[in-house]
């Protein structure tokens, strides 16, 4: 299963800030496009949206499903 949230992840540091957290979601590989205007989060793995979503909420950042 593929999700791709739209986030307010803006640079490197920012993605080794949600880093601890992304990596305690089991079985899911992830990245952080930061070069799309939109910074697209793409999460591959069995893990529910709700719980991306806690995971980037817990380390500041937010995610915003993409339609």
């Amino acid at each position: 299963m593929k999700i791709k949230l739209k986030t307010n992840v803006k640079c490197g540091a920012c993605v080794a800030t949600i880093k601890p957290e992304m990596d305690q979601l089991e079985n899911v590989s992830w990245e952080v496009d930061l070069s799309h205007p939109d910074r697209i989060l793409t999460v591959n793995g069995q893990c529910s949206e709700e719980k991306i979503k806690k995971a980037l909420e817990k380390a500041g950042y937010k995610g915003e499903s993409i339609l």
